[in-house]
């Protein structure tokens, strides 16, 4: 893992080509190697299986706010903690227990224990209501992601920090693909869900949407210990 950072701290370095390459690359990995971010990934796609049958461009759309509802919340934990004199993306262990509680209900609505009303009484509500609770739990989620986030990101903000005193569009730019390759993770896998209830032609009510949803739940439960595990 060292050697990887390693290089890709090297590669950041590097030619415009390669630097924002690398940091797209390093994006992805922050997903893929935290366990805590990996979290995200069965809260989107139960989430998402939870609305019933929806469109590619609506999956796109609830996993793209979700996304952006967790980036908009690291970057004003990381400016906070940063002006309190803490160690960025530091809230303390009451991030994780707001983060768990949130993920056990989340996780026993995709079981069937507490009923959710996502869905709304017409469909424009229910498109309404959708996207506002994306954004909700992204912003929530990305409370206990300060100190995953920033122990990936600390060699990244230092090479754009550094990048920054002489060419700042460079440096915004290795951010922006940082933060898209985070995102795509993400994105990709709530977008699929659609597909898969496509092509297995499941309905909100078949019982393969049921079973995803409740192995969704168990994970998210499961997301949830984790996080008072690590508190």
């Amino acid at each position: 893992m060292r050697e990887l950072f390693v290089t890709l701290t090297q590669a950041v370095e590097g030619s415009p080509a390669v630097a924002l390459s690398a940091a797209l690359a390093w994006g992805i990995l922050s997903i893929l190697l935290s366990p805590c971010h990996l979290a995200s990934i069965p809260l989107i796609v139960g989430f998402i299986d939870g609305q019933g049958r929806v469109t590619t461009r609506r999956a796109f759309g609830l996993s793209a706010v979700f996304a952006s509802g967790i980036l908009v919340t690291i970057a004003l934990i990381g400016v906070v903690t940063a002006g309190l004199g803490r160690i960025m993306g530091d809230v303390g262990p009451w991030g994780n227990y707001l983060v768990a509680a949130v993920f056990f209900v989340v996780g026993l609505h995709l079981l069937d224990v507490i009923p959710l009303n996502f869905s709304g009484a017409s469909p424009g509500e229910g498109r309404r209501k959708g996207m506002i609770a994306a954004l909700i739990l992204g912003l929530v989620f990305g409370v206990a992601l300060g100190p995953c986030t920033f122990a990936f990101m600390a060699p990244m903000l230092a090479v754009t920090l550094r990048v920054a005193a002489t060419r700042f569009a460079f440096a915004a730019a290795l951010l922006l693909a940082y933060g898209v390759g985070h995102c795509s993770v993400i994105v990709a896998a709530g977008t699929s869900t659609e597909a898969v209830q496509r092509y297995l032609d499941w309905s909100a009510e078949s019982c393969g949407a049921t079973v995803l949803r409740r192995v969704c739940g168990a994970l998210v439960i499961l997301g949830g210990l984790y996080m008072l595990y690590t508190a």
